[in-house]
């Protein structure tokens, strides 16, 4: 089985920082694109930003030159360093990563796969 767990979330005054952090584990042959989305109240759930295996970030208007996206493949890890967070920042924070799993001992069919979510709120 894979997993996605997220940390890093939580309550930041405007203008602040934050570092969240993603870790996939379980059976995994092989991950490609990993990102972030998050969800605010009574809104469809957005893209944040994604990384491909060997880089390329792709970012939401939104949060250009705020956002950065970075991944560790060795430890099949996505970070995403909010700076100058601002409360239209706050919503849920979901991990998505597209994987193929091991299966079986049989290399599975290719998948996103979903973190539970992380709260971040930005207020003073």
């Amino acid at each position: 089985q894979v997993q996605l767990v997220e940390s890093g979330g939580g309550l930041v005054q405007p203008g602040g920082s934050l570092r969240l952090s993603c870790a996939a584990s379980g059976s995994i042959f092989s991950i490609n694109a990993m990102g972030w989305y998050r969800q605010a109240p009574g809104k469809q759930r957005e893209l944040v930003a994604t990384i491909r295996n060997g880089g390329f970030p792709n970012y939401a208007d939104s949060v250009k030159g705020r956002f950065t996206i970075s991944r560790d493949n060795a430890k099949n890890t996505v970070y995403l360093q909010m700076n100058s967070l601002k409360p239209e920042d706050t919503a849920v924070y979901y991990c998505n990563a597209y994987i193929i799993p091991f299966n079986r001992g049989s290399i599975g069919s290719p998948r996103d796969y979903w973190g539970q979510g992380t709260q971040v709120t930005v207020s003073s």
